[in-house]
């Protein structure tokens, strides 16, 4: 009995010794990689399906907004911008829209630092204006029949609601992904403080 023991013991001893040396591997969990980013096409895509990432200048963009005016992105440098993809078959973003109206455009729509632009995704202005009269909100909304702007931010098939906020040399500082409570307290939170510089 006594023999069994010591030979269990030695055994045990080269399984270890043989185990440490030969195999200088890291648990799963440490060696697994945490990508943040991936290529897909030789387009870089981040977190959330986006193209684009915090500190890249936000890509330039004219689009015609409902009410007929043009909007060009790189002509409202020197402001605080966010954008927000929408689309009125988009239940989060029905469920999101009435927060930036009343969070976001109510408290900052006099202040000339900042603009608020809302894109529409893939549809006509007949079918966004009853989607903003159910909704409830005021703040511009341009059409982006083609998705082509929205292309030039996130993977174009990927999903919304999503904001983008840029800062005053036209750079990215934030960007969102759904409507969840803390994510959104962090943007208005990130956009008060902007203003305030």
């Amino acid at each position: 009995m006594k023999n069994n023991f010591i030979t269990l013991l030695l055994i045990g001893a080269f399984c270890i010794s043989c185990n440490s040396a030969g195999n200088n591997a890291k648990p799963a969990e440490e060696s697994a990689p945490v990508a943040s980013e991936v290529k897909a096409d030789s387009v870089t895509v981040y977190e959330h399906d986006y193209i684009v990432k915090v500190g890249d200048v936000a890509p330039d963009f004219t689009l015609e907004l409902i009410d007929g005016t043009k909007f060009t992105l790189s002509e409202n440098r020197g402001k605080v911008v966010m954008l927000q993809f929408t689309a009125g078959w988009c239940g989060i973003c029905r469920k999101e829209m009435p927060f930036i109206e009343s969070d976001i455009w109510q408290r900052h729509k006099d202040n000339s630092n900042f603009v608020l632009l809302g894109i529409d995704r893939e549809e006509t202005k007949d079918e966004i204006l009853p989607f903003l009269e159910k909704v409830g909100t005021t703040y511009p909304i341009a059409m982006d029949t083609n998705a082509d702007v929205f292309a030039s931010y996130a993977l174009r098939n990927s999903g919304i609601t999503r904001n983008v906020l840029i800062d005053r040399d036209g750079k990215i500082v934030m960007l969102t992904r759904k409507f969840e409570d803390a994510e959104f307290k962090a943007l208005v939170e990130k956009i008060d403080s902007m203003l305030k510089q």
